[in-house]
């Protein structure tokens, strides 16, 4: 628990740091694209636990790792002319991403609560519930690649 709090106040910091610096389009696609990588990561450590021998522990790191990016405001990683490849770097994001802000805010708010959710869930051990909402927290995914992602 100890860890997870010092992940949370270390991305919150560098969220922070971010938001009063600068960057290059190129800069911020690369950075939210690792967020979602180790968002994607996370989610497949708690597949793996479902799917295979339930350990608590692993679970709610991953689970608390995920509310962690989820609250980490990586919205503001979506920086002007971070919706087109710059210099080589290239996304994944839609050109509807950026002109539906409160299409896309419905769909991070609905990210954020199951997020948090799972986090809270995790914590009572408790599988069953874990994967109700393991399931919730990969619906508000697809729901975003589906509407704002290239596949």
């Amino acid at each position: 628990m100890k860890k997870t709090i010092t992940l949370v106040a270390a991305l919150a910091v560098s969220g922070a740091a971010l938001a009063q610096q600068t960057l290059k389009p190129e800069e911020a696609i690369q950075i939210r694209q690792a967020g979602y990588r180790y968002l994607s990561w996370s989610m497949g450590k708690i597949k793996a636990n479902l799917d295979g021998t339930y350990n608590k522990a692993q679970v709610i790191a991953a689970a608390e790792t995920i509310k962690a990016i989820a609250n980490s405001g990586m919205g503001a990683l979506y920086v002007a002319g971070s919706d087109k490849t710059v210099n080589g770097v290239k996304t994944s994001v839609r050109p509807e991403f950026f002109s539906k802000p409160q299409e896309v805010g419905k769909v991070a708010q609905a990210f954020n609560k199951e997020a948090n959710e799972l986090a809270r869930i995790a914590a009572t051990g408790d599988s069953a519930a874990v994967k109700a909402q393991f399931g919730k927290v990969g619906g508000t995914c697809k729901a975003c690649h589906d509407d704002f992602k290239y596949k």
